[in-house]
């Protein structure tokens, strides 16, 4: 057992170095005992390879007594050493997952959606991301322990503290695209989750200041602390529920529409298309949007653009529209 546990923890590069010097070694011994047998030296690599995996096909077997002795020692010390190796692989494949799955490898990736702190509305939010773009790179940076999501192999999992630098390196803050902060669910006082979030948005403006960073707010009075920190945008935990129970309760079949609005997965969606140069007012914008099938919504959150039709376009100008996905590639693609 101890001579077992010993050769398990050789190094596997020692163990690869041992294995071929052995499998040329051996085609080398065999190659000089029966040249007439093999005729050249890779035939005699051929016969070792094929004895030590028991594969056997017969083409090449040694005649000689020697050659039959040898043949004999292969048998016990080759498909040995060719066992350890291919358990030593298997071992190393199990080991990557565990790894893979605990949360302790880096991704190695660029442009990808950090998603931080797991929680039910980060899997809505992981769905939504890839109803809308199923090829996008998504890691989940959380304190836990093991992937919530084992069974899609497409999204990375990094197990540490979203607001040290250690974690987000691992995460490639530097080229990711975006990221989305979630309200830590695990801290039942409100100030203190919105704390940890602030200190996690802080740590990424100093890493990575130009990354567009979307957070979860559960108090509206903290709201300055995180315009400070530069976010880009904010989400009140209960401001939107409230207000879609409202709509529903005053106005009947209003949360419906907004439903849609914000779902990739019903209904038409709200995209971004490209200023086209021949657009010089919002009145061009709107009806050659409309031509082609679409709405003009706003230009980034003004949504009074249809009171001044006749104001020209502004040169950092981000128009929003109304439309199916095959409206919107049509528009994107005539840009």
């Amino acid at each position: 057992m101890r001579t077992m546990l010993k050769v398990l923890r050789v190094p596997n590069t020692t163990i690869l170095i041992t294995v071929l010097a052995f499998i040329l070694g051996c085609a080398t011994v065999a190659y000089a005992i029966e040249p007439s047998t093999f005729r050249t030296w890779f035939n005699a690599l051929y016969w070792v390879m094929t004895t030590m995996a028991t594969v056997g096909y017969g083409d090449f077997y040694a005649k000689t007594w020697i050659g039959k002795a040898f043949s004999l020692f292969i048998y016990v010390f080759g498909i040995g050493l060719l066992s350890l190796i291919i358990g030593k692989i298997i071992d190393s494949i199990s080991t990557i997952y565990k790894h893979w799955e605990a949360g302790k490898m880096h991704f190695h990736g660029k442009d990808h959606i950090i998603i931080i702190n797991w929680s039910k509305k980060a899997q809505y939010a992981i769905d939504e991301i890839l109803s809308y773009s199923p090829a996008s790179h998504i890691v989940i940076l959380d304190e836990s322990d093991k992937h919530p999501i084992v069974d899609r192999q497409e999204i990375h999992f990094i197990s540490g503290d979203p607001s040290t630098e250690e974690a987000l390196d691992k995460a490639m803050i530097k080229q990711a695209r975006a990221v989305i902060i979630f309200a830590d669910t695990r801290i039942d006082e409100p100030a203190l989750a919105d704390g940890k979030t602030l200190l996690i948005a802080s740590s990424i403006e100093r890493l990575h200041p130009d990354i567009h960073t979307t957070v979860e707010i559960t108090q509206d009075k903290n709201i300055p602390n995180f315009r400070h920190a530069k976010v880009n945008e904010f989400v009140l935990s209960h401001d939107a529920v409230s207000r879609l129970a409202v709509r529903s309760a005053l106005q009947q079949g209003g949360s419906e529409i907004i439903h849609q609005l914000i779902s990739r997965e019903v209904g038409d969606d709200i995209y971004e298309v490209p200023v086209r140069a021949e657009w010089k007012t919002y009145r061009d914008a709107f009806q050659g949007i409309l031509e082609r099938g679409a709405t003009l919504l706003s230009d980034r959150g003004d949504l009074g653009i249809n009171r001044k039709l006749n104001d020209p376009i502004p040169a950092a100008a981000r128009l929003y529209v109304v439309a199916d996905e095959a409206t919107y590639r049509l528009l994107k693609s005539q840009a």
